[in-house]
This record gives structure tokens, C-alpha cells and sequence, in this order.
């Protein structure tokens, strides 16, 4: 047989040569028909298709030479049928070296994908820094700082503050709290006068730290010094009155720094601690009494004290209680239907001004007390309209801003009103001749109208009998006419004149008369 020799094979690539041109694969040209024909199953099995994947990382070791690799796709009819001894195609150069004639080698097992690796969780976040880092309080070795929750606290939650602090010109912090805490208020103890510090706060969640917040400048740790002065209540500033019993609980605010010194006392004397309860704070003295009693009233002092300057307030305290009853009240007279007492003033009026005495009366037949004068504010009064035949009895109640006395004082002697006897004469009244021939007080007065507007002509009229009146028209009597409507009611006169027409107008007459004479007035009316 003619035809080419297959090329010498070529030594094997190395291994990395091998496997980069596994997974890049080169298209193989197309192949002619004497080379189909020449083609043999070796030959076949050495081109991979395009589709092929990319081989994995992990490949066989490159086979020997004069060995045949195990072709992926049995050859097919047409390729089976093609002799074997024709030569290799030379493309063939480029891959694996063509293999000994003989039978194609079985296919090679597949083998298995290599396992996707797993995505990565992500990470979670720290939370973010808290906010509004700010100093509440400096005291002479101590600093105080607030600040506000960070917006973000994460998946896991927070698990609490550290509070970090390093002096002015050092880096080195150093840990206020040993374990995180939730509260967003702290106090660095333990500080040095004079020394200026930087303060950082971290929120600590699982997850790690946030991003600590800082002060923007340094914090001098220094008393600040504030003058005492003392913020009495408005309504302590006036007499403050409570009832024997009731409980006296006052609380009086204050500033100073540093923390003053409070002392209360009583006209000069320290205040009795078996009946007054004081407690004092840096803010604020709270005067307590559980029970009060009469000799609680008084004025207090208190004083507030730093370093020699000192301010001072007066606390006046009132406990009242009902007054004593009157003394002295007596049964001043009794006169018709009238009765008059007098009293003095109760002995004690229970630490309050009298405001007034309440009056009550009872009568014997029944025997209930009524009261008869309530707030009176003098010692003396006079009771009225009592009734003839009955006996009475009186007393008074004394009263003040805690209400009535308990107890009143009551009359000894009683009040009986007597039936008098009285004899009636009607006053004499002279006779009087009432007789008065008839005179117009007031006359008619000329008046002007509307077409079909109704109108009214008015006069008044005395004289005793009581006078007729007639009414005229043009000196012609008016009868029972219905467009007029005269009355007369107490001597004054009137005449309607229901909806005049021009027709209408003219002189109208109010004539009066009775036995002892007549009398008359008229006007002029004109309907326009």
C-alpha cells in the first residue's frame, strides 16, 4: 500500500501540558474523504469534541508511549469499516501519539463531577456606635457620662457598654468596667484632681465591638464650684396650715457645690428628732412629720451651707383644729314673735381666726334643732318670726377655717312666746265727694297715614261717674260701623281705623259724658 507515514511520535508533554490541553481543546480540521477513509479508530478516539467540558483538576497521569488512550465514543460503522493502515492524519501530531494497529480499546469509565464547594455564610456585622456621648456631672475625682443606644444592635443583640478612659497625651486605655453592662448612664471613679482624661464607650454584642464613640475634648477632673441657694416652693412661701392628724411631708429643693450642708432648727434650737424626720440629699432636704400636732405650728429655719457662704429660708407651719365652743351666751329679751342673745368669743379657737357663729333654735314640742342664722359675725343677734305659744331653746356653734366647734354653747333660761291679747279698730276714714264732671288729660293729635295701613287715634279721659264716650266723624256719630274699633280701658281712649282710604280722612271727635257735664277734642287725619 501507498501513502504517508505516520510521523514519529513525539515524547509525552509533561503533565501540566498535558492537562492545559485537555481543558482547552483545539477544533480539529475537517478531515477529507481519503483521510475519513485513512482515518482509524485510534485516530478517532485521540480528537475530543468541542462540547466536551473541561477536564477536572484532578486527570490520570499522561499515558506511556506506544499506548493508546481510551476514546470517549466508540468508533462508529463507517470508521470500523476503514482500513487500518493508513497513516495518521497530521493533525494528529499535535495531540497524544497514534497508538499500535490492532482493536479499539474498550470505553473508559465516566467520571464522577467534582463537588461544588459551599458559599461562605457571611459574617455578622458588630453593632454600630452609641450616640449623644455626652458629661452630666464632674465631681472632684469622678466624671458621670450619658449617651444614647446604638441604631444598630445586630443579629445576636447587645450585650452591654465598656466604658474606656486614657489621659491627655497617653494612648494607652484603660477599662472602666470589667464586664459590659446595659445601663447608658456611668460614673468613672477613682480619678485624680486636675488630670484631663479622654472617654470612649463601645457597645460589645457577640459579634464583636462597634466603633467606639468618643469624646471630642478632654474632661478636666475638677469640683465645680456653685454658690448654695435654696428654691423654696411657691406655695411654702406663704403660712403653710394643716389639720392636728394629718401628715406634714415637704420636700424643699437646692443647688450648691460641693454638696452642702443643711441644718434646720426652731427659734434657735435644733429641732426635736423623736417627732421630725430630716433627710438631706445633693439636691434636695425633705421635713417630715407622720402625726401633727398644735405645738408643731412655728417658723422654721433652714440653713444651707458650703465653705462659709450660706443661704437661708423661713418655712412657717400652721396646725389648726375646730374651735371651743362660746362662753357666756344669754338670753337678752323676748318681745312678740322676737328673741335677743348675746356670747363672747370661744376661749380657744383652735390656732385659726373665727370666721363666724352658726345660730340654732329648737322648740319643746319637738325637740329638733333648727338652724336660724348661719356665719354671723357678731356676738349678738336677734331671732324673728318665732311662733306664739311655743317655748325655745337656743345655742351657738363657734366656727374657723377647720370647720364648727364640736361642742355649742346652749341657753340656760328658754324663750316663751306669749298670746297677747289685741283689739282691732278700723282707722276712721273721712267720706270724700269723688263726683267730677269729665276732663281730657290728654288730647288727640292730628295724625297722617298710609292708604291700607290701619291706624289709631289715642286720648285719655277723667270724671266720675265714669263718662260715655262717643266717637264722631265730621261731627256725624260713628255707629256700629266694623272699619272702626273703639275701646276704652282705665280713662284711656282709642279708635282703630282698619285699612283708611282717602275716603277716610277728615276731623275726627272724642266726645265724654256723663251727669255732670261733657267735654270733647279732636284732630285731623289725612290717608295720603
Amino acid at each position: 500500500m501507498t501513502g504517508k507515514t505516520a510521523p514519529p511520535a513525539k515524547k509525552p508533554a509533561p503533565a501540566a501540558a498535558k492537562k492545559k490541553t485537555a481543558a482547552t481543546p483545539k477544533k480539529e480540521p475537517a478531515a477529507t474523504p481519503m483521510e475519513e477513509t485513512a482515518a482509524t479508530p485510534k485516530e478517532e478516539s485521540a480528537a475530543t469534541p468541542k462540547e466536551e467540558p473541561a477536564a477536572t483538576p484532578k486527570e490520570e497521569p499522561a499515558p506511556a508511549a506506544g499506548d493508546t488512550p481510551a476514546p470517549e465514543h466508540p468508533p462508529s460503522e463507517e470508521q470500523s469499516v476503514a482500513p487500518t493502515d493508513q497513516p495518521a492524519p497530521e493533525a494528529m501530531a499535535e495531540g497524544t501519539p497514534a497508538s499500535e494497529e490492532g482493536s479499539p480499546a474498550p470505553p473508559a469509565e465516566p467520571q464522577a463531577p467534582a463537588p461544588e464547594p459551599e458559599p461562605e455564610k457571611p459574617k455578622a456585622e458588630p453593632p454600630s456606635s452609641p450616640l449623644s456621648l455626652a458629661v452630666e456631672d464632674v465631681k472632684e475625682n469622678a466624671v458621670t457620662l450619658t449617651w444614647k443606644a446604638p441604631e444598630q444592635t445586630g443579629r445576636s443583640g447587645l450585650d452591654g457598654y465598656v466604658v474606656e478612659f486614657c489621659k491627655d497625651g497617653s494612648s494607652d486605655w484603660t477599662a472602666a468596667n470589667q464586664e459590659p453592662f446595659l445601663s447608658t448612664r456611668y460614673t468613672i471613679q477613682d480619678l485624680s484632681s486636675g488630670d484631663k482624661i479622654h472617654v470612649r464607650v463601645k457597645a460589645v454584642s457577640a459579634s464583636g465591638a462597634s466603633v467606639p464613640a468618643t469624646l471630642e475634648q478632654p474632661v478636666l477632673i475638677r469640683e465645680i464650684l456653685q454658690l448654695p441657694k435654696i428654691r423654696m416652693p411657691r406655695h411654702l412661701r406663704q403660712t403653710y396650715v394643716r389639720r392636728v392628724g394629718d401628715a406634714v411631708n415637704l420636700m424643699i429643693p437646692f443647688q450648691g457645690k460641693p454638696k452642702p450642708e443643711v441644718v434646720w432648727t426652731k427659734g434657735g434650737q435644733a429641732l426635736d428628732t423623736s417627732r421630725i424626720n430630716i433627710r438631706n440629699t445633693e439636691r434636695d432636704t425633705i421635713f417630715y412629720i407622720r402625726n401633727a400636732h398644735r405645738n408643731d405650728s412655728g417658723q422654721y429655719e433652714l440653713a444651707v451651707r458650703i465653705n462659709g457662704a450660706e443661704d437661708k429660708a423661713t418655712l412657717d407651719i400652721r396646725v389648726i383644729e375646730p374651735p371651743g365652743p362660746p362662753e357666756n351666751l344669754k338670753l337678752v329679751d323676748v318681745w312678740g314673735f322676737n328673741v335677743a342673745l348675746e356670747w363672747t368669743p370661744p376661749a380657744d379657737n383652735g390656732n385659726s381666726d373665727i370666721k363666724g357663729y352658726m345660730v340654732q333654735k329648737s322648740d319643746k314640742k319637738s325637740g329638733k334643732w333648727f338652724t336660724a342664722l348661719e356665719r354671723c359675725s357678731r356676738t349678738s343677734c336677734t331671732i324673728s318670726d318665732l311662733i306664739i305659744g311655743n317655748t325655745y331653746s337656743f345655742r351657738v356653734f363657734a366656727e374657723n377655717s377647720c370647720g364648727l366647734s364640736e361642742k355649742a354653747a346652749v341657753t340656760s333660761a328658754v324663750a316663751h312666746i306669749q298670746k297677747t291679747k289685741t283689739t282691732y279698730q278700723p282707722e276712721k276714714i273721712p267720706q270724700r265727694d269723688m263726683m267730677e264732671p269729665p276732663k281730657f288729660t290728654q288730647p288727640l293729635t292730628d295724625r297722617t297715614t298710609t292708604r291700607g295701613y290701619s291706624t289709631h287715634l289715642f286720648c285719655s279721659v277723667r270724671g266720675f261717674p265714669q263718662p260715655k264716650i262717643i266717637w264722631m266723624k265730621n261731627q256725624m256719630e260713628i255707629r256700629e260701623d266694623p272699619k272702626y274699633i273703639a275701646m276704652i280701658e282705665q280713662g284711656v281712649c282709642s279708635l282703630e281705623i282698619r285699612k283708611p282710604s282717602p275716603f277716610d280722612g277728615g276731623v275726627y271727635t272724642c266726645k265724654a259724658v256723663n251727669p255732670l257735664g261733657e267735654a270733647s277734642v279732636d284732630c285731623r287725619l289725612d290717608v295720603k
